[in-house]
């Protein structure tokens, strides 16, 4: 009985999200719209009313409605912060974290930095500008230099002015910062990442003041290539001081791979 009752709790709160979800794509329900009462819900969905009280409170949680007293349940617009908190909690503990945000980073900045490119405004390119010459300023300080960093990128995804972009990108934000710093601490070993950072920062800059998606997109990779390629030198344990340039290691690599597959 208590599995039972467990399993129509799970349908229960099923129907309610899935009610409100319909809705709001259809239209039918916008934020600050007030929903029927707990009783005529839990008629018109066919589940009991303590059970309908349960699962609007669930997403009062969430942030998708909210209860307030003589009024009733009004619904809101979801704070994107909470899926920032999951996306940290869910993905901190896997083994490949860093590579596989990377990847997701790649693919929303590649393609907001193409929108950029049409899309930004003057205020977009004040605001980029600023951020680069924040990164200029805090290039020997891990936790200010890597805030700088994810600042600029962040700065780029919201000049694609694609909200969607805005919102999956902020929602690793706690993951981009914690990996943004961690690439900042590598400036002790490798000092020529400083150099590297200022200089690949302004190169996709200019891209995106001149407005040239295919060059945008080019540098913002090879600026990624280029991070990787100081990461592996750091797991390695090599320094400045004992092996060629990253620049010059990828483009090395580059040339060999050519020559395996020709």
């Amino acid at each position: 009985m208590e599995l039972k009752r467990a399993d129509d709790g799970e349908k229960g709160f099923e129907k309610v999200f899935a009610f409100l979800r319909d809705r709001l794509l259809a239209g039918s329900l916008k934020p600050g719209d007030r929903l029927v009462s707990e009783r005529d819900l839990a008629i018109q969905l066919g589940v009991g009313r303590p059970l309908v009280r349960e699962a609007l409170r669930a997403l009062t949680m969430l942030g998708i409605v909210e209860i307030r007293d003589r009024i009733g349940t009004v619904v809101t617009r979801p704070d994107v912060s909470v899926l920032n908190d999951f996306f940290t909690f869910a993905l901190a503990q896997q083994a490949d974290m860093p590579d596989d945000v990377m990847q997701a980073r790649v693919a929303i900045e590649c393609q907001a930095i193409r929108l950029a490119c049409e899309r930004a405004d003057i205020a977009d390119f004040e605001r980029l500008q600023a951020a680069l010459a924040r990164i200029a300023e805090t290039i020997n300080e891990s936790d200010a230099g890597g805030m700088a960093d994810f600042e600029f990128h962040r700065t780029m995804v919201l000049a694609s002015h694609s909200q969607t972009l805005a919102v999956l990108h902020n929602s690793m934000a706690g993951l981009l910062t914690h990996v943004h710093r961690n690439r900042r601490e590598l400036v002790q070993a490798f000092p020529s990442m400083k150099t590297y950072l200022i200089d690949d920062h302004r190169r996709i800059f200019e891209a995106v003041v001149a407005r040239d998606p295919d060059r945008a997109d080019a540098t913002l990779r090879k600026h990624f290539q280029i991070g990787d390629e100081y990461r592996r030198r750091a797991i390695v344990g090599e320094t400045d001081s004992i092996t060629a340039s990253p620049a010059a290691n990828l483009q090395t690599r580059k040339r060999a791979n050519s020559r395996k597959t020709t």
